[in-house]
């Protein structure tokens, strides 16, 4: 089995602002395609077997400029359904929800079409993507890629680990980084986190 690469998009207004960015589909910054070509070195020296992708623009727009435009599109790859937090800061939040943590007290209810999710909901979807990830391992050879979001890939390395879904908040992640899981003793470790090259 290759290493697992976690590339988190670069840059968003969004992002850069803290606010819950789930479902909205914002573009990157001009920093943030400058963040995703720096990653370009990193991808290219290690055998890529497979990717796959968010289907939202900023993780797609990613994926292309680190140099995987065939990245396969995986709808459980996108960002937590923040609901009624949508577009709305922590700093926010807790005005009037004191103590407010997303990992363990999750969304507020949002509209139908955006209700929200749990950690748990998050977690189950990482633990489809872990799924494919292991069954993409076993028809291919080399390292695989998912170019996705920053509350998502760290509970999908919880989820690695064997850790609950809330335990993701134990990664911080930053925008535009590459991150490797593999394996010692064959166990899932953290090989590398929060990677980017020199500027």
């Amino acid at each position: 089995m290759g290493d697992l690469f976690l590339v988190r998009h670069g840059e968003t207004e969004w992002s850069r602002s803290g606010r819950h960015t789930g479902r909205t589909d914002v573009p990157l910054t001009e920093h943030g395609r400058a963040e995703a070509r720096r990653l370009v070195p990193l991808i290219r020296s290690h055998r890529i077997g497979a990717a796959f992708v968010s289907p939202l623009r900023r993780a797609r727009e990613t994926a292309e400029l680190i140099g995987l435009p065939q990245a396969r599109v995986d709808a459980d790859l996108r960002e937590w359904d923040y609901g009624g937090y949508e577009g709305v800061t922590t700093v926010d939040i807790q005005r009037t929800r004191p103590g407010w943590f997303l990992f363990t007290d999750g969304v507020a209810p949002g509209p139908p079409e955006h209700p929200g999710e749990t950690p748990e909901q998050v977690g189950e979807r990482a633990d489809r993507v872990l799924a494919e990830v292991d069954a993409a391992f076993a028809a291919t050879e080399g390292g695989l890629v998912l170019v996705a979001h920053g509350h998502f890939l760290r509970v999908l390395t919880a989820r690695r680990l064997g850790l609950p879904p809330s335990h993701g908040a134990l990664f911080q992640l930053a925008t535009g980084t590459v991150c490797r899981l593999g394996t010692e003793h064959g166990r899932p470790v953290i090989a590398g986190w929060n990677v980017r090259p020199p500027s």
